[in-house]
């Protein structure tokens, strides 16, 4: 069921002063065509100016039984029949004619380009261009985007390029050529449609739509293509395939007692390349070699069967009015016609004597729209804004649905929480349907629509009362002398449409009346939503208007998004979510929402959850204002109502901040008095009591739970610790006051926040850097900072979020013991809690404890520090490549710096080294290091690296060096072990001291003998 109103989207009409009865009429470029109905004159009008007037007129060369004009080109072609033989021509320069006595020039298509006959013509004429072809033209369409030519045939469609040789800085001439032929087979089109390569042809019940693509060049196929006659490949094999295709059908359709009807049918995408319509492409043009080869994708395919319509014979059902419709956004930065790309959506368009059908063609295939005519319609024709159909006694304007796909391709956010637009699926109306006499033809050009009537009537005064008709109540028609053959019958109308903001008004007051009647009226929606998709179409698509034009309608705009949200703030049904991004798009703040809303229940205590639901999201957000005193007050009010378990929530949003502690707190009292106690309860009123300094009360709320489940309160109510998202977030009074007495749970909740979602570790860090700025410490990394890191990284299973935080650990760490800065802040965990919590941290090595025992000369401050540094480098977490660069500051004169660079050697690898850094600095440490770093694929280093060097070393030092003996005795004993005695006299030095290693090489020998 098809919705009618009685809107006024005409604003005026004008008769055409037409001399003769027309036959077809036809309009673009700002100009209408009146074709005589004899056929043979052509006479051309102006539709910009006051009263249409004449621009040209000029005679055809046969009887015209089609005409198009292409506004790229600005040229017209007809299909024409002369003696019995039907012609394919093409009219261009045609506005030269206004001049008087104006040469036309004739001449074969491509003519120019072979000869210079051409140029010895006189320029500014108007030329005549015979179009040769193979079968005679059945129909013709052009390509509102390139201009190029498609003609139907009887077993064929042919495409020409239009091509555009430049004579001077001013003149032009235009011609075509013939570039490809699609062969079909076992269909003969009636009707064709073309534009943007999609390729839309109808028959008597079906529809098909391919799209020509480009595809990369076959070497192979283009020497085929080259071996071809000139003009067309031999047809034989095609015409077999066709009669045998139709064979096989025959027993169905030539049955004598019975006729079988084909079933209705719809194929989308790559569904329809099995309807069995082939088509096979041939490449004639010039430059076909260079353009590589085409292929055909099959989009859509439409079937339908013969029945009993509504006052519609099965003789009379069959399809009309194809129509192929190119739809730009904005976003393209082209403005002329001829530069434009490819275009935003495609649609097609096709109509039965009772049902109009528009489907999407771009991105996916899928229907867009149907419309259910009232009666029997004769022509339809699709525009941006408006469906326009014409029945027998009437003119009927449908609303379109183009601007709501056009929008979800144009902007990835509607349909989200953040914008919105209403649905392509949404029923279709009808806004006006004017009644004419006799309607024959229709046609239409940018803001005009030109109607073809023929009233058969015998008396004068049926005339007169048709010509008397009013089609608009605001704007008077335009004068215009009526032509002599008006007695006869036929008028020529030319009908301007209102303005996009007048028919935006008209409609918004004609919901008010639905809306009175009923606020919750789905018709007042439905008119809503409509005049919100006529001021999107006229915002996105290329209307060229003025800045303030754009502005005036920007603002309507605005205006029809708070008039959506007005009617969806209402609704308790699954649209009511709508209120939110309609209002959001409105350009309202939430005061003004509230205070419209008020309006609308000042009779009522009960509030739509539209409009709750709009106010949860709004008050929940970190972007919104905040409010007044007294508009906070109303909005507890309002949720006390409503959703009273909502008011903790309320409460604790930054837009509630200069809510009066005292009502907000009357509010959470009587909602713990409905028995709706819980954890975030308890905490909001403590935070409400921290503001009103009653620290008393604050204490005894917050005794109510423990820690632990205060930390649930705070993954449920983030916003009790912070306010606001990404580098703007900011703690709260609570946060700052658990910061000076219950650092620990501060700590616990932001870690907990982090591990729900709730918080970024950006957003964390910004927090507590905010939080301690103006607390004991102010530096980069404040401790509370670093409690969170080490927290985060215990209870963390992230890879990435653990790499990042063992790298900021190590930064501090390093950056504290390298600095010595006094640090009056106590760490929440020290290093061994650490160690016993986290998998991360590693226990101690041995030799590290050596190198820096726990009584160290560092001070207490940063003993800590190091010993967390070590044991993170003693752990199995920390990537030591990612640190190399922050030991550069890190110096290695004492034991601290020495042990953590002694640990990143080790880690990479570089054993030896590390070996050589002991035994220079700290050589007591030396066999402990030996007994657990070399070990498996490092053991040979004891006698290659360690054996050598101590020996080396203890003879330039002598035997005072007690360490070096001792480790030297080591050593001998692990060599000893692990070489045979041969290996092991081979190390000895053969320096006169082998008195020294006699009793080990006596032990190895033993050793050796009992194995």
């Amino acid at each position: 069921m098809v919705h009618v109103y009685n809107c006024h989207p005409f604003a005026s009409q004008q008769i055409v002063a037409a001399e003769q009865e027309p036959g077809l009429v036809c309009c673009g470029g700002g100009a209408l065509f009146v074709v005589s109905a004899g056929g043979c004159k052509i006479e051309a009008y102006d539709l910009q100016r006051e009263g249409c007037p004449l621009i040209c007129r000029f005679g055809s060369m046969g009887s015209v039984h089609s005409i198009r004009h292409s506004a790229v080109g600005d040229y017209l072609v007809t299909i024409e029949e002369k003696n019995r033989a039907t012609y394919l021509r093409a009219y261009t320069n045609w506005r030269y004619q206004a001049a008087e006595k104006t040469r036309v020039g004739v001449r074969l298509l491509g003519h120019f380009l072979r000869g210079s006959s051409f140029c010895g013509a006189p320029k500014e004429q108007m030329e005549i261009i015979e179009i040769p072809l193979f079968e005679p033209p059945l129909c013709v369409a052009c390509c509102m985007l390139t201009g190029d030519l498609l003609v139907g045939c009887a077993k064929s469609l042919v495409v020409f390029s239009l091509k555009r040789q430049t004579l001077s800085e001013q003149l032009f001439v235009l011609d075509f050529e013939r570039v490809l032929i699609l062969h079909l087979q076992g269909w003969s089109p009636s009707q064709v449609a073309f534009c943007g390569g999609y390729v839309a042809l109808q028959s008597e019940l079906e529809v098909l739509v391919v799209k020509l693509t480009q595809q990369q060049k076959n070497s192979q196929s283009a020497g085929e293509h080259a071996l071809l006659p000139e003009d067309i490949m031999t047809e034989a094999g095609l015409d077999e395939d066709a009669e045998m295709k139709k064979d096989d059908f025959s027993p169905l359709y030539e049955q004598e007692d019975f006729f079988v009807f084909p079933k209705h049918q719809e194929m989308l995408g790559s569904e329809a390349q099995d309807c069995g319509v082939s088509i096979v492409l041939e490449w004639t043009g010039i430059e076909a070699e260079c353009r590589g080869d085409m292929n055909v994708v099959y989009v859509l395919y439409r079937r339908f069967a013969p029945d009993f319509f509504e006052g519609c014979s099965v003789e009379e059902t069959h399809l009309q009015s194809l129509q192929l419709h190119p739809l730009y956004t904005d976003k393209e930065e082209e403005t002329t016609i001829s530069k434009r790309g490819e275009p935003t959506c495609m649609f097609v368009f096709f109509s039965l004597p009772n049902t109009g059908y528009m489907y999407s063609l771009k991105n996916s295939v899928e229907l867009v729209s149907t419309y259910q005519y009232p009666e029997k319609a004769l022509q339809s024709v699709l525009t941006d804004r408006f469906l326009y159909v014409i029945t027998r006694n009437a003119l009927q304007c449908f609303t379109v649905r183009c601007s709501a796909v056009a929008a979800r391709v144009d902007d990835p956010y509607i349909d989200t929480t953040m914008k919105a637009c209403p649905p392509f699926t949404m029923e279709v109306c009808a806004l006006r349907i004017q009644l004419f006499i006799g309607l024959k033809l229709l046609c239409h050009d940018g803001n005009h629509i030109v109607l073809l009537t023929a009233a058969d009537v015998d008396s004068r005064e049926d005339i007169d009362r048709s010509n008397r008709k009013n089609i608009s109540r605001k704007t008077s028609m335009s004068k215009s002398t009526e032509p002599a053959d008006s007695a006869h019958g036929w008028n020529l109308y030319v009908i301007s449409s209102v303005s996009t903001l007048q028919l935006y008004r008209e409609i918004v007051e004609y919901s008010r009346r639905y809306e009175q009647a009923s606020p919750l009226s789905q018709s007042c929606v439905h008119l809503l939503s409509e005049a919100h998709l006529l001021l999107r179409a006229a915002l996105l698509t290329r209307q060229s208007c003025e800045p303030d034009e754009r502005a005036q309608l920007q603002d309507a705009f605005q205006e029809s998004c708070a008039h959506l949200g007005d009617c969806f703030s209402r609704f308790d049904k699954k649209d009511c979510h709508l209120a939110l991004p309609y209002y959001k798009m409105s350009g309202l703040s939430v005061t003004d929402v509230i205070q419209r809303n008020m309006a609308m229940y000042s009779f009522s205590s009960q509030y739509g959850k539209g409009f709750i639901f709009f106010l949860k999201h709004s008050l929940y957000e970190e972007t919104v204002e905040e409010l007044s005193e007294d508009m906070a007050t109303k909005v507890l009010e309002i949720f006390s109502v409503a959703e009273p378990a909502q008011i903790p929530h309320v409460v604790s949003s930054p837009s509630m901040l200069r809510a009066d502690p005292n009502i907000a707190m009357t509010h959470l009292r009587q909602l713990e008095g409905s028995g709706s106690s819980s954890i975030t309860l308890s905490l909001c009123m403590a935070s409400l009591a921290l503001r009103n300094g009653d620290l008393h009360s604050y204490r005894q709320h917050m005794d109510l739970h423990s820690e632990m489940l205060q930390v649930y309160g705070f993954i449920e109510e983030p916003k009790l610790l912070l306010h606001g998202r990404g580098k703007s977030l900011m703690p709260t009074v609570l946060s700052r006051h658990l910061r000076d007495t219950q650092e620990g749970l501060l700590v616990a909740a932001v870690v907990a926040l982090h591990e729900n979602s709730k918080i970024r570790l950006e957003e964390a860090d910004c927090f507590f850097q905010e939080l301690c700025c103006d607390g004991a410490e102010v530096q980069s990394s404040p401790q509370l900072l670093v409690d969170f890191w080490e927290a985060l990284l215990v209870a963390s299973t992230h890879d990435s979020i653990i790499q990042e935080l063992l790298f900021r650990l190590a930064s501090v760490y390093i950056d504290r013991i390298t600095h010595r800065d006094h640090n009056t802040v106590k760490a929440l965990k020290t290093a061994e809690d650490l160690i016993n919590s986290c998998s991360h941290y590693g226990m101690l090595y041995p030799w590290v404890s050596i190198l820096t025992p726990v009584q160290f000369n560092i001070t207490d401050d940063h003993q800590e520090d190091l010993h967390k540094l070590q044991s993170l480098l003693c752990g199995p977490s920390l990537e030591v490549l990612s640190i190399l660069p922050l030991l550069e500051q890190l110096s290695d004169t004492d034991n601290s710096g020495l042990s953590v660079h002694v640990l990143c050697a080790t880690k990479l690898g570089q054993h030896e080294s590390s070996i050589d850094r002991l035994l220079e600095r700290c050589p007591q440490a030396i066999i402990s290091y030996a007994n657990h770093e070399l070990q498996n694929d490092k053991l040979c280093l004891w006698w290659q690296k360690l054996f050598p060097e101590l020996c080396e070393r203890t003879r330039m030092t002598g035997n005072d060096n007690t360490i070096l003996l001792s480790a030297l005795k080591e050593t001998l004993l692990v060599v000893s072990v692990e070489l045979n005695p041969l290996e092991f006299l081979d190390l000895l030095p053969d320096d006169g001291t082998a008195h020294f290693f006699l009793p080990h090489l006596l032990e190895c020998s033993q050793r050796n003998l009992m194995t």
